[in-house]
């Protein structure tokens, strides 16, 4: 023991003596920083120094924003953490940099690209640590910059680098978890040489691309010119790299990968304590790679979301009755180079992946053509390179993978794909289509000139009144109608900055009307599934309704084009920002969770039974689940719900809307809802809740089920406990995790007659010495097909066995 106290003291003072003041942002050579000293950049941005995570006691050399020590951006030991704090950085004299821990062993060092003469360290005001050889001219000073070996963060000036020559290849891996920097499963880089795509991998499978690079954009991602995060790329004779800047100098902004394999794009305002993200790359299920398998198109605004191409049928019907689009599509006339061929043209689409295909940049668009003509194997072509008016031929051979349609801006990236003839003079259908979305459209037009002239009516009395729509109430519902100017400003003329999410039928912003009154303002897309019959649903409806467990409606507008609903702000966001985040869900412990359950429980109940309206929600979900200051649920978005007649017992639709994982079999399957379709719902909720884990995208390594079938598998087994998640380990009372699972399966069952009431519901959970039935077999309990099983992984998909009769199926 005195041999270590001497060992450790001897550290101390050597740390000591080569010390460096923490408030300098260089360390000159011979020089260390030590212990909790750091260096800050000259415009107090970023800091370096020594850092640890949650309770694992190892230590790391890292950089993080001076102002958000937790955010931090780049770890140079991340798979060889320190024991301890007692470590030290110092700069050698030959420009090296090197971590020490208390016994002096190198833990991690630079690699220079030459020796130094005069070398300096820098922490620069852009994040990027540089070691700099001050005897070098300017332009080669650099010999080592933690920029050329990313973490798993992206900052301005930083590049995705494919290295010809010599020098290791730059990407960002994320962290093994929330509290271990190690190397995770996902990768972000940049591949394929000739045109330049950026790919998100979970280890050699992908799991998002951003589609090849066109000179102008990539074609798989939105438009960003005119965003504050402008991307480019370099192509040289030495490397090819991915580089982005900011156009406005009032931000800070990153790009982050998450240990859950999302790719993230953050931003903070100057002064402000607040991240925000502008977005994540994957914005919906269509951003799954190979979505809809080979020759299919994924269609976000369609349901099913997938389609075979024109002139293809899936290969499996089977399967893709059933939701598993995995095996494809295959042509339904194979081609025939002997007979006559041409091409049918795609627009707004994201071009294929480049698995089999060819470049060459000196053809225009019709020697393309001709070309891919001539040569039997090629399936597709589309123009290279938009940057240099059309020049340039792209073509595929083989299968077609992972396209999708983008429905809210002109993508002027067309592609190609060769028919037989057959197929091309089929278009008197396509015409029929045509003509009768003009008349729908007319008809929409004209429609919505009567609202808003009965809009400005309604002005001058500074009220709504809207009819109830239930042939039982025949009083109009005043409500107080909001100024679009007052909201315009309210929002900060509807900023991304105030963007709190992103609805089925819109964006939702928060904004301060007045007074610092905190409202959410639900704008309707004009391009959103929502009519002025879904608007008018909605707010009669909640005008409605009185329910702590229900969001407050405290108003709308209507004017010109614009439709938007006022509710009160909740704070906490919705559910699923909790439940599905790995480090948010820790916030809520099993008392918590439980109390949730319960309100939920509750609002459904006055839905149901209590109200003075009969309300059918047909869209419960966890994204649906507001949370208020003190985390308590309140249901919202009743867009799309149904009011019965007091002795009504169950409604039915041929356009079935909902989301997929959620909805009832008798719903998805025959169009049939009832408050036993709400109960599934419920159910599927509840498991949710207790597991934290979606039910769809759900995936287990003994099976192929959902979260739903897994509850099953273990209730059956006797280990029902197993869906614990595993955050709740000290927290949970375990009678009534087992009550409410019990309950969850009840809610869950194929058949709507076996599936309590919500009355019934309610008493069995909060009732100890209630009585419960025995579950049966909850609904599509259908595993999934193990063929390429991995692939269920990633999207929404329903396992029912049985086949979709229904003529539109949409889901939000």
């Amino acid at each position: 023991m005195k041999c270590l106290f001497v060992i450790v003291c001897t550290s101390l003072y050597y740390f000591s003596v080569l010390n460096l003041s923490t408030a300098a942002d260089t360390l000159a050579a011979s020089q260390s920083i030590v212990g909790s000293d750091t260096l800050v950049s000259s415009g107090q941005s970023f800091e370096l120094g020594l850092f640890s995570t949650g309770n694992s006691g190892a230590w790391y050399l890292g950089i993080w924003y001076k102002n958000f020590p937790d955010i931090v951006v780049w770890v140079a030991n991340r798979e060889n953490p320190l024991a301890n704090s007692y470590g030290a950085m110092t700069l050698s004299k030959n420009g090296s940099l090197v971590l020490l821990d208390q016994m002096n062993s190198t833990i991690w060092s630079s690699s220079p690209s030459r020796e130094a003469e005069d070398p300096v360290a820098q922490l620069l005001d852009t994040g990027n640590l540089v070691v700099i050889d001050k005897a070098l001219t300017s332009s080669e000073s650099y010999i080592w910059q933690s920029f050329d070996f990313p973490s798993d963060t992206l900052l301005p000036g930083m590049r995705l680098l494919l290295n010809f020559k010599t020098g290791p290849n730059q990407f960002l891996t994320s962290w093994e978890n929330a509290s271990d920097p190690s190397l995770g499963l996902y990768t972000y880089k940049i591949e394929n040489i000739v045109l330049p795509q950026l790919v998100l991998a979970q280890g050699s499978k992908k799991q998002f691309r951003s589609g090849p690079w066109n000179g102008l954009r990539f074609t798989g991602l939105p438009d960003s010119s005119n965003e504050i995060l402008q991307p480019s790329y370099v192509y040289n004779t030495n490397e090819l790299y991915y580089i982005y800047k900011a156009n406005d100098n009032s931000v800070i902004t990153r790009s982050k990968l998450t240990e859950t394999g999302e790719v993230q794009k953050l931003v903070l305002n100057k002064g402000s304590t607040e991240w925000a993200v502008m977005y994540t790359l994957q914005n919906d299920r269509c951003d799954n790679y190979g979505e809809c398998g080979a020759n299919g198109i994924c269609k976000v605004d369609r349901t099913p979301i997938c389609e075979c191409l024109q002139g293809f049928v899936p290969k499996s019907h089977q399967e893709w009755e059933v939701l598993n689009w995995s095996s494809g599509c295959k042509r339904e006339t194979p081609l025939d180079c002997q007979k006559e061929e041409g091409f049918l043209k795609f627009q707004n689409i994201k071009l294929p992946d480049l698995l089999d295909f060819s470049v060459n940049n000196s053809m225009n668009i019709k020697e393309c053509e001709a070309e891919c003509l001539k040569d039997c194997s090629c399936v597709a072509y589309a123009k290279s390179n938009m940057s240099t008016g059309g020049i340039g031929c792209l073509m595929w051979f083989g299968e077609l993978i992972d396209m999708r349609e983008f429905i809210d801006e002109v993508n002027d990236q067309d592609l190609y794909i060769r028919m037989p003839a057959s197929e091309l003079g089929n278009t008197s259908q396509k015409d029929k289509r045509v003509v009768l979305i003009l008349v729908i459209s007319a008809a929409a037009v004209l429609l919505f000139l009567g609202l808003s002239c009965w809009c400005i009516v309604l002005k001058k009395r500074a009220k709504l009144k809207v009819y109830s729509g239930s042939r039982s109430s025949k009083e109009d519902i005043e409500l107080p109608l909001f100024d679009f100017h007052t909201i315009e400003i309210g929002t900060n003329y509807f900023s991304w900055q105030n963007k709190l999410g992103e609805g089925g039928f819109g964006p939702v912003y928060k904004a301060n009307l007045r007074q610092d009154e905190l409202v959410a303002v639900k704008r309707l897309s004009r391009g959103s599934g929502q009519g002025l019959k879904e608007f008018r649903n909605e707010v009669t409806m909640i005008a409605n309704l009185q329910h702590r467990n229900l969001v407050k409606l405290l108003g709308c507008c209507i004017e010109g084009e614009e439709r938007m609903l006022i509710y009160e702000y909740m704070p906490n966001k919705s559910l699923d920002f909790f439940i599905f985040d790995q480090n948010r869900k820790k916030l809520l412990n099993w008392q918590k969770r439980f109390d949730i359950i319960m309100g939920i429980a509750r609002g459904l109940l006055y839905l149901h039974q209590d109200s003075r309206l009969r309300i059918i929600h047909r869209d419960l979900k966890s994204s649906n689940i507001l949370l208020d200051d003190e985390l308590a649920p309140k249901i919202s978005d009743f867009g799309i719900a149904r009011i019965f007649e007091q002795n009504q017992t169950e409604g039915k639709t041929k356009r079935v809307i909902g989301t997929y994982g959620y909805m009832s079999p008798e719903y998805t399957i025959d169009g049939k809802f009832s408050v036993k379709s709400d109960v599934f719902s419920f159910g599927v909720l509840l498991l949710e809740i207790i597991s934290g884990r979606k039910n769809i995208g759900f995936n287990h390594p003994d099976h192929n089920h959902n979260l739903l079938g897994h509850a099953w598998l273990l209730w059956n087994k006797n280990k029902v406990l197993e869906l614990l998640d595993p955050c709740l380990e000290y927290s949970y009372m375990e009678y009534e995790v087992l009550r409410s699972i019990q309950v969850g399966l009840l809610c869950v069952q194929k058949l709507p007659n076996d599936r309590p009431e919500m009355s019934s519901a309610v008493f069995m959970l909060c009732n100890e010495e209630a009585t419960l039935p025995e579950p049966k077999e909850p609904g599509f309990f259908t595993e999934r097909s193990s063929v390429d099983s991995e692939t269920l992984t990633g999207g929404g998909r329903s396992q029912t066995g049985l086949t979709i009769t229904i003529s539109t199926l949409e889901a939000r």
